[in-house]
């Protein structure tokens, strides 16, 4: 690890060498060639659009990107007839003949008025209005702005909306029903995708949501089932804007959230804060048999979990453009949270015969401190040369926490009488260092090639006792006194090539990660190395037929690296009979996945079906078994593999401006195999997944949405979980002439979203029923300044990852 900074400074040196290489001078001193980008519908200026100046041969002479009022000057133009290409993401390109005077002139081509484009690399965009949902064959993007059921919520609301992704009610996430899924930020990873830190963000300060299902070379190869990248927000009209935002709820969920942001010249300053004040109540419901087949006893338990988090977020930083081509950003992220937990079980045990035995009841009180913080940096160098550039990344992160429980256990009957008391504490902290640079460089006005290198380095520490109290003493329970330290160095680089012959795109990569990891504890009981080099090829293809009509293949090699949560060994005793404990022996799973796909546009409706194939190896699923004090224990295992075949379609119909409806279906089957301490894990099945939303404008700026999800059964060879429904409802008012919205929304209003799951062994019959959050109603109130409707562009500059 000693070695990092030597290595990321390399990286950033031998790319700034490449950074600083002149661009292909003109021939002769040629001529200046000016004009300005607008849009046409609402002649504002379109920053940043790529301006091209091709010959008879459409060879390039010659090109440069607007700056931020739209205008752009070429410089060392050779005289006589060419073409002027202007192109920008979500509009069509316009082309337009040029004769360039002779050397020493001047050409002003006065405004180049760009249109809205129908159906642009595949992505969908409804003329005139943003849509809330744009679907992309690689790539689907939801705009938040769109959505009133997440404006009073956080992260976790936006997500749980969007095509193809489920969140559930333990904040876990998945795609597609997998959930091994790398979620970014602008881009890049954080820590706030981690644990409860995506609750910590306001869904107001969320632009969009991209899924990346079969992601190219330049993202990591992390994530089996694909990537969910979370664009946070920045304005970028000239002078102060910002916006807050006010929510109550029942169960007591108080928030208030700022931003603001200040442009002017060379500078673009961005900040956001807020604090919330949120109460959960969770149920939970066991009955199990044990000792099948010979003397079965029975457990009943009930438990009532009362939960409140207080959070804090800081998020400020900085653009600075140092001149038309050259940009840094800097920023930091804080992110603090504390919480208390407190929990009620009754256990009512039973003979075989279905006599009482015995009763007891635990009380458990928790108290958990965190702190996370993240700078981030970024350089941004564009050349003359149209699309050519360079960009730098560093992100550090630190973060620490520490938790304490209490547990008082207390015999209920055939004799009343107090047990001796538990208490845990655990406190950990980490270091992760990235950094990363990328190169774009334009072969020709249809092909570019992309380069580059990251290095990533993550340290993590981490400390559990427990303790049992005897009389006036505390002693060490069940040895349980350990320390772990995990190291983890992620090295990789990548090319890819791209490049349109007609109708056909085509984007060719290659991928490789060499990863170093450590593992070892204090007290000896875990001690790994593991060191594995991979090669990640990518191939995406796509063929345009006509106007609105688009097929396209795609084909990536994906890793899960079994996250630091998995591997941690140690348990908490809340609970006297379940457990769950991490596996410091799993292995990462690879997945080779397949997707073909077909966008069909009409004037109202958009048709996306695709069909996707994922052969994984050493497939991570959950193995639960009785330990020797009869304790279920639940721990993540490497099985031989799975397949997957699944159908997805999502459907976009807007019959009316101010009404439309949004379905998505996916259905799959799969098939495990493998075996663990000699049991049989194979098993197949089919499961589906299904969203239906609709939303209404009304007159008087009033707007209501309705939306329901449902999630099939979830099977394997040991667990049934039965199918969750869910329905929610909103329903806003525009106000102070649209500078102000009003939403009143209502997630699980049934309370439906429960987890109920049966799963079965040898010698035990396990059911559980989770409700883990009650029904939830909310009030906000968001008011904006020098913002056109709320919307935004990214928050940091990033570099081409995005």
């Amino acid at each position: 690890m000693k070695n990092i900074p030597a290595l990321c400074l390399s990286i950033l040196l031998c790319q700034a060498v490449a950074a600083q290489q002149p661009t292909t001078p003109a021939a002769g001193p040629g001529s200046t060639v000016s004009g300005t980008v607008r849009d046409r519908a609402s002649g504002t200026a379109v920053p940043y659009a790529t301006v091209n100046l091709l010959d008879a041969a459409a060879k390039l002479v010659g090109g440069g990107i607007s700056d931020d009022q739209g205008a752009f000057r070429l410089e060392g133009v050779p005289a006589g007839e060419l073409t002027l290409e202007v192109r920008f993401m979500g509009y069509q390109t316009v082309s337009q003949p040029l004769r360039v005077p002779a050397a020493g002139g001047k050409l002003d081509v006065g405004p180049v008025l760009l249109a809205l484009d129908v159906t642009q690399l595949a992505e969908v965009t409804v003329t005139g209005e943003k849509p809330g949902i744009s679907l992309q064959l690689d790539k689907k993007v939801f705009e938040v702005g769109k959505d009133i059921l997440s404006q009073s919520g956080s992260a976790n609301d936006v997500l749980n909306g969007v095509p193809s992704v489920a969140v559930n009610p333990t904040g876990g996430i998945s795609l597609r029903g997998n959930p091994n899924v790398t979620v970014l930020i602008n881009g890049r990873r954080s820590g706030l995708t981690q644990s409860s830190g995506l609750d910590q963000i306001p869904a107001t300060q969320i632009e969009r949501v991209e899924v990346i299902t079969n992601p190219s070379a330049r993202y990591d190869a992390a994530g089996t089932a694909g990537i969910i990248n979370v664009i946070l927000k920045k304005t970028k009209k000239p002078g102060l804007g910002g916006q807050l935002r006010l929510v109550g709820g029942l169960p007591n969920d108080s928030r208030l959230n700022a931003g603001l942001t200040y442009k002017s010249g060379k500078f673009n300053v961005f900040a956001t804060a807020g604090f919330r004040l949120s109460d959960y109540l969770g149920r939970y419901r066991t009955d199990q048999t044990t000792g099948l087949g010979s003397r079965p006893a029975a457990l009943s338990q009930r438990q009532v979990e009362y939960r409140h988090d207080d959070g804090r977020i800081l998020y400020f930083g900085a653009d600075y453009a140092i001149n038309e081509r050259n940009t840094i950003t800097a920023a930091f992220l804080k992110n603090d949270t504390r919480d208390r937990d407190q929990t009620n079980l009754r256990y009512e045990y039973a003979t075989a015969g279905g006599q009482p035995d015995s009763t007891r009841r635990r009380d458990g009180d928790s108290r958990e401190n965190r702190s996370y913080n993240q700078l981030e940096f970024n350089y941004t160098r564009l050349f003359a040369q149209a699309g050519r550039k360079y960009t730098a990344d560093v992100q550090y992160d630190f973060w620490n926490s520490d938790k304490d429980w209490t547990l008082t256990t207390r015999r209920l009957s055939p004799q009343d009488g107090a047990l001796p008391g538990i208490r845990t504490g655990s406190v950990g902290d980490s270091r992760d260092l990235r950094v990363q640079t990328d190169w774009v460089q334009p072969l020709s006005a249809r092909a570019k090639l992309e380069v580059g290198l990251k290095a990533e380095s993550r340290q993590v520490t981490s400390d559990f006792r427990a303790e049992e109290q005897r009389g006036a003493e505390w002693a060490v329970f069940r040895g349980i006194n350990n320390s772990l330290r995990y190291d983890e160095l992620i090295s990789s680089g990548y090319a890819q090539f791209g490049s349109k012959l007609n109708k056909l795109s085509y984007l060719l990569g290659l991928r490789a990660e060499l990863t170093r990891i450590t593992l070892a504890d204090r007290a000896g009981e875990f001690n790994n190395r593991k060191r594995y080099a991979r090669l990640f090829p990518t191939l995406n293809l796509s063929y345009q037929f006509r106007e609105g009509l688009t097929s396209q293949l795609n084909y990536s090699r994906r890793i899960d690296r079994p996250s630091l949560w998995l591997l941690y060994p140690f348990n908490e005793l809340t609970d006297l009979n379940a457990q769950s404990v991490g596996n410091p022996d799993l292995d990462p799973a690879y997945t080779d996945a397949l997707e073909w796909g077909l966008l069909r546009n009409w004037a109202k409706v958009t048709f996306n079906p695709s069909v996707y194939f994922q052969r994984t190896t050493g497939f991570i699923q959950t193995y639960t078994y009785r330990d020797p004090t009869g304790t279920f224990i639940s721990t993540p295992v490497n099985l031989r593999g799975e397949t997957r075949l699944g159908l997805e379609l999502s459907v976009l119909y807007n019959p009316a401006k101010w009404l439309n409806f949004n379905t998505e279906l996916n259905l799959f089957r799969f098939r495990q195999q493998g075996t663990y301490r000699e049991q049989d894990f194979g098993f197949a099945d089919q499961t589906v997944t299904g969203r239906f939303s609709t939303q209404l404008k009304l007159p008087a700026s009033f707007a209501v949405q309705a939306r329901y999800s449902v999630t099939g059964p979830q099977n394997n060879a040991q667990a049934r979980t039965r199918a969750i429904h869910n329905a929610d409802l909103a329903l806003s008012k525009n106000l102070l002439q649209n500078r102000a919205t009003l939403t009143l929304d209502g997630t699980n209003l049934f309370d439906t979203n429960q987890t109920r799951t049966r799963t079965q062994g040898q010698t035990f019959d396990f059911n559980q029923v989770s409700n883990r959050n009650a029904a939830r109603y909310r009030l906000s109130f968001q008011y904006r300044f020098n913002l056109k409707d709320g919307r935004a562009i990214r928050q940091a500059k990033g570099s081409n990852r995005e």
